[in-house]
């Protein structure tokens, strides 16, 4: 009879950043920003390798599609936030938590995919690089990310959503997330949620794959024959290595160590790192350290006319500096970097 009695959620209450008015205000406009901005960034980069006939090879096809899923992975929680911030009640509907939830998970599994991707190509093979990246590949490759990144998930969450949810029905986040929506279920479910973090774990470890590359990268770079040399690109392998550990680093907090010990406020910062502020820096570290990309963005956001005459590309450097045996060490070691700026 108390099982029939049970009341069922219908919706959920995001608790968000609770405080007062003035604080709701300050952290609507900061978020508006950052949004914009990365909504900014990001569309100039897709515009750019759309319309820039020189930005039409495969590299940048991959780089415009990984900005394009940077839009709709930050789309996929902001507005919602931005909205509940403002609101009175802070609820989403059921449907709506898991449809978020879904979308949320999807997109950031492609957009590891993604780095792993640009991050392998560009320094493990950056010798064969010219030939093995054809439109074919690399049109396979987005295709895969894309793919993966979406039907991964469907199952694990579906089987979620059927979880009996009797109440309460507060999350203490700004988004439908795995821990908050298991802690709210009223029968546990260790087998879905060892498939699901285990799924998330066999993703993550291209983390692995990654730090182990540019441990490589570093490694090159502190070879530079100048100093001068060594700093310049320093700032730039740097910059690159900040944003995917900022990225890895905090969705392995999240999803594979144990959270119990870290705050619910941690929690949320960690989740804001990885789903705005990462979305938001991408633009700046894949596209402003190389000149084409500057002159091709300045073109799609001002309309400015931008001279045929650039640099020349990697590719003929590679040729030219293959020609001479003696300049295979140094070319190795440059290369990684220049693939990076390409």
């Amino acid at each position: 009879m108390n099982r029939l009695a049970t009341h069922i959620v219908t919706e959920f209450v995001l608790l968000g950043f609770p405080g007062r008015w003035e604080i709701q205000i300050f952290l609507f406009s900061l978020f508006w920003v950052v949004y914009a901005l990365a909504l900014l960034g990001n569309g100039a980069i897709t515009c750019a390798v759309r319309w820039d006939p020189r930005l039409h090879s495969p590299m940048y096809f991959l780089l415009g599609n990984f900005a394009f899923l940077e839009i709709w992975y930050v789309s996929s929680t902001v507005p919602n936030m931005l909205v509940n911030i403002l609101s009175k009640t802070q609820a989403i509907s059921f449907s709506g938590c898991f449809l978020q939830f879904h979308f949320f998970f999807s997109l950031g599994t492609a957009e590891c995919l993604f780095l792993a991707v640009i991050v392998y190509l560009a320094i493990c093979h950056p010798l064969h690089y010219p030939t093995i990246m054809t439109r074919k590949l690399c049109g396979t490759l987005v295709s895969l990310c894309w793919l993966i990144g979406f039907l991964g998930y469907p199952i694990p969450i579906f089987f979620i959503s059927q979880l009996p949810f009797c109440g309460p029905n507060i999350i203490d986040h700004f988004l439908c997330d795995m821990d908050p929506l298991m802690a709210l279920s009223c029968a546990p479910a260790p087998i879905t949620e060892f498939i699901f973090y285990t799924q998330s774990s066999f993703v993550l470890f291209f983390n692995y794959v990654d730090s182990s590359i540019y441990t490589l990268l570093f490694r090159a770079v502190f070879q530079a024959p100048s100093a001068a040399g060594r700093r310049k690109d320093f700032s730039i392998c740097g910059s690159h290595l900040a944003v995917v550990s900022l990225f890895y680093g905090t969705v392995m907090v999240m999803y594979v160590s144990p959270t119990y010990g870290i705050s619910t406020l941690m929690q949320k910062i960690l989740t804001l790192v990885y789903s705005i502020m990462i979305p938001f820096l991408n633009p700046l570290i894949y596209s402003l350290c190389n000149k084409d990309r500057k002159l091709a963005l300045r073109n799609v956001l001002f309309g400015m006319r931008i001279s045929q005459n650039s640099q020349a590309k990697d590719v003929s450097y590679f040729q030219v500096l293959m020609k001479n045996k003696v300049e295979m060490r140094k070319f190795f070691q440059w290369s990684f970097v220049l693939i990076l700026t390409s």
